[in-house]
């Protein structure tokens, strides 16, 4: 086989968000973009997002006129707007796409008991149906091949045989959000479901590159409503995502990342406002990129609640961690932390997850375990320092405690997993984002 050979044989599967769909000038956008690279075979898009801050998603009208339709309102007047989003779109790029006529029979569905989940899938599948037109590439219906198994789990074995044998060698434009369930009856994902879609068609055409394309160029190393311009992540692993994912800082459906994660395939996060941007590569690992700082990111969230035990003699009590433990998992709480000692053990929650319960918890912990004492500290934001440059690098700990303490934090807690890949601290809630900011001007701002 030739160089070229191989070349030609490089694909990406490419997924637009609802921002990109919202109007006929993103559309020619998301055109431009997918013509100028001739691997971007296969695309998944979302139905038409927010075209300002006053309007409204495609999904969210569909979802209102569900709900009128349950409780017997007409929603001629709502759902004339999705109708008229799509016409709109359709002429403004000079299309002869026949929607009246599917717009008049989804109507007509409408009126004999229509599903929830179909009804709400309908704001793909008429973005899919324009895109394809507009490219000239083929419309690939997703109840065609993504199905679910009779626990609502998707079965990903069947969607994956049926979209290799429909797709190949074919340039397609794929529905997001939704699939076939047995009985032929289609079923939704959840929000954000068409990054899913995506990742597993990216996985079932093991393609080389999964292209995620939304409204920011890539993910930043720092909240940017509490950091001025923060930098973007050029490349991070997936497990440094996971970590910073979990402290809010995403872009991606979480769900999204494990079908192209077990494949080896990565993803790139580009902005289709800024399509010169290179985005932020997401790969399995990252023993190529050299990392630019020793911190991939910072990230953290407030409301937190911390609960330490403290006993004599704790660690020669073999079954104590567990029993404290099986407290929480009697009232169906999962921790986030576990920092400890020789004769204390904390457990850190979401103070969420405690409401009116609290009291029952705490008087069982006492009635187990009788611990000689039980503090509860409430109102802890906790921040993540996630990067594989941590890993290697002498004094990272001691860099990040010297800025919160010269930022005047008081640290209330700290939690470092073996793998030295990321160290939680837990500050008080008022002094999240001076903290947050320090951490970030140490190792960015201060090592430019």
């Amino acid at each position: 086989m030739t160089e070229s050979d191989r070349e030609e044989q490089k694909m990406k599967v490419v997924k637009f968000g609802g921002s990109s769909m919202a109007d006929a000038g993103q559309y020619r956008k998301v055109r431009d973009i997918l013509l100028a690279d001739p691997e971007r075979r296969v695309v998944v898009v979302s139905a038409a997002g927010k075209r300002s801050k006053d309007d409204h998603k495609i999904t969210d009208l569909l979802y209102l006129c569900y709900a009128h339709i349950k409780y017997g309102v007409s929603c001629m007047d709502v759902f004339e707007q999705v109708k008229q989003r799509y016409l709109d779109i359709r002429d403004e790029l000079g299309l002869t796409t026949p929607l009246e006529a599917e717009f008049d029979a989804l109507w007509e569905r409408m009126q004999h008991g229509i599903g929830e989940d179909e009804l709400v899938s309908r704001g793909e599948y008429f973005s899919a149906r324009l895109l394809a037109d507009a490219l000239g590439y083929d419309f690939i219906d997703a109840k065609l091949w993504l199905t679910f198994a009779l626990d609502g789990s998707i079965d990903e074995e069947a969607s994956y045989s049926a979209l290799r044998r429909i797709a190949a060698n074919r340039r397609a434009v794929i529905p997001g959000f939704y699939g076939i369930a047995p009985g032929g009856r289609i079923l939704t994902l959840t929000r954000g479901g068409s990054d899913v879609t995506g990742a597993l068609a990216a996985a079932a055409l093991d393609a080389d590159v999964y292209e995620n394309w939304t409204d920011v160029s890539g993910f930043k190393m720092a909240d940017p409503r509490i950091v001025d311009d923060p930098l973007t992540i050029k490349t991070i692993t997936y497990r440094e995502l996971r970590e910073l994912s979990y402290m809010g800082a995403t872009v991606l459906h979480e769900e999204a990342i494990f079908p192209v994660r077990y494949a080896g395939i990565p993803i790139n996060i580009r902005n289709t406002l800024r399509p010169q941007d290179p985005g932020t590569m997401i790969v399995a690992a990252a023993q190529d990129y050299d990392s630019e700082h020793v911190i991939t990111g910072v990230a953290g969230k407030r409301g937190f609640t911390v609960i330490t035990l403290e006993q004599d003699m704790m660690n020669s009590e073999p079954s104590f961690g567990r029993r404290v433990l099986e407290i929480f998992e009697e009232y169906g709480i999962t921790f986030e932390h576990l920092p400890s000692g020789i004769d204390t053990m904390s457990v850190v929650l979401e103070t969420a997850t405690l409401e009116g319960r609290r009291d029952r918890i705490l008087n069982a912990l006492r009635r187990a375990l009788r611990p000689d004492s039980i503090t509860v500290e409430d109102n802890v934001a906790l921040i993540a320092v996630v990067g594989r440059g941590m890993v290697k690098a002498r004094g990272t700990a001691a860099r990040i405690f010297a800025a919160i303490s010269a930022a005047g934090v008081n640290i209330r807690m700290i939690d470092q997993g073996s793998s030295e890949l990321n160290i939680i601290i837990g500050v008080e809630e008022h002094d999240f984002e001076n903290a947050l900011r320090a951490i970030y001007s140490e190792f960015v701002k201060n090592s430019d």
